[in-house]
């Protein structure tokens, strides 16, 4: 019985999501994990996306400064002119967020912007030159975030007879980046929304996984507590490959338990008999010779009886419980021993009842039960004037109590603290060994029960036993 509490113990009564379990840390360490490369993989993503849509911003900005290059027309004298040649609804609605500008260098000269811009120009706050074509940002006309690509572009001046005299210009195109910035926040709303369903997900079928995955330990731990409880000797039923030698070995330790309970048991037996038998011979020649000698032996002897048939009892009853899968139904035996007391007490007239619901089991030994039971009603009868009660009732804690009511004269506290605590006799004319109630006492305690002695209903001594529960 101990074996199997310490394996249910050990592979849990219920195996569920809990951090202290199996399951429970496999799926706990599953969902970090998913959560942590969800993550890991949503910032690279996020970034990758960012990184493209920044490349294609500025792709549009470098055509859109390539066009307006093309669409510049020099005259003679250096000066520029667009002749509507670059024409883009974009940069024709003002403050749109697309902006152009031309500003001449050497000479200086006026300013030429879109007419996006109105009245306002480009301010930059940093740039940085890759392959002759400057990069940066700036602050558009409404104080917004612009991102800048702008170019030096050299004409020459045909109208003076001085060779190589140039216009030099900057070129510059710009874009509102809330349109980059919004494209990569719905991005990422979209993306945030996405892992977390698709984690959700993993994690719902890890959770399956994990359980269909135990679900033949959980088969183990139910097997266990069906042999435990008696309603099956071995472990039964097919298990994976990675469980059925763990199987096996229980089996083997199960059968192995109670081959040596039923050995030690067997031992003790005999034992106890091969004693009786000398003390049988001691009985009959103390008994043909009377005499003081006679009467001391005879004495003895009887304690030496008394002596054996408790401790044998006491062997029997802890072997017993050391048995895996004992089950006794409890009102068979009631009903028998009702019947067998009634039949030895027949001259007294006595009035048995054994009232037990249908269903309750006692997790032992058969022969402990009617060890313990039959004491106790046999007392009853003793000392009964002519009623005895045995009445079972179940607790809610995985227990029985077996009452035992008499309507005789009863004990005081202080009397039944002697009987049922120190095992004394009161009445040596009561036929008896005088041990009956340290019987059961000592039984119940290796079943995890308990004896208490009080005063019955029915004027007499009330015996209850409490015991575990099949």
């Amino acid at each position: 019985m101990a074996i199997v509490s310490n394996l249910r113990t050990r592979l849990g009564t219920k195996i569920g999501p809990r951090l202290n379990s199996l399951s429970g840390r496999l799926i706990a360490a599953a969902a970090v994990w998913t959560v942590l490369a969800l993550l890991i993989g949503g910032f690279v993503l996020s970034g990758i996306f960012r990184a493209s849509v920044e490349g294609d911003f500025d792709s549009r900005l470098k055509f859109d400064l390539d066009g307006l290059v093309a669409a510049a027309e020099p005259d003679s004298d250096g000066k520029l002119s667009l002749h509507e040649r670059f024409s883009d609804p974009r940069f024709e609605r003002v403050y749109s967020g697309w902006y152009w500008q031309i500003v001449p260098e050497q000479p200086k000269g006026d300013i030429r912007i879109s007419r996006s811009l109105w009245d306002k120009a480009i301010k930059l706050t940093d740039f940085r030159m890759q392959s002759g074509i400057a990069w940066g940002h700036g602050i558009g006309p409404e104080d917004e975030q612009v991102r800048v690509v702008a170019r030096r572009i050299e004409f020459p001046i045909t109208a003076t007879p001085q060779r190589g005299d140039v216009r030099t210009y900057t070129f510059l195109v710009a874009g509102n980046m809330s349109e980059l910035q919004n494209e990569v926040s719905n991005f990422n709303t979209m993306l945030i929304w996405s892992f977390a369903i698709f984690g959700l997900g993993l994690i719902g079928a890890i959770f399956l996984q994990v359980r269909i995955g135990l679900q033949p330990l959980r088969r183990l731990s139910a097997g266990l507590a069906r042999v435990r409880d008696g309603e099956a000797p071995r472990l039964q039923g097919r298990f994976p490959a990675e469980i059925a030698p763990l199987v096996q070995e229980l089996n083997s330790l199960i059968d192995h338990n109670t081959e040596v309970v039923e050995r030690a048991r067997t031992q003790v037996s005999n034992l106890a008999h091969s004693l009786k038998t000398p003390l049988s011979v001691l009985a009959s020649e103390a008994s043909a010779q009377p005499g003081p000698l006679a009467s001391t032996v005879m004495a003895r002897v009887n304690t030496m009886r008394r002596q054996i048939d408790h401790y044998l009892a006491r062997a029997r009853a802890a072997g017993a419980a050391d048995i895996l899968g004992n089950r006794t139904p409890v009102k068979p035996v009631l009903e028998d021993l009702a019947r067998t007391l009634s039949r030895i007490h027949a001259d007294r007239s006595l009035s048995i009842s054994a009232d037990c619901p249908p269903g309750v089991a006692f997790r032992g030994d058969r022969q402990d039960l009617e060890e313990m039971a039959g004491n106790l009603m046999d007392n009853a009868c003793k000392w009964a004037r002519g009623q005895v009660e045995a009445k079972v009732s179940q607790q809610p804690d995985a227990e029985f109590d077996l009452c035992v009511d008499d309507d005789g004269p009863g004990l005081d506290p202080e009397e039944r603290v002697r009987v049922g605590e120190r095992g004394e006799r009161l009445d040596e004319s009561i036929p008896g060994s005088g041990f009956g109630l340290a019987i059961v006492r000592d039984i119940a305690g290796l079943y995890g029960g308990a004896l208490e002695l009080a005063e019955s209903r029915l004027g007499g001594l009330r015996a209850r036993l409490t015991l575990p529960r099949a």
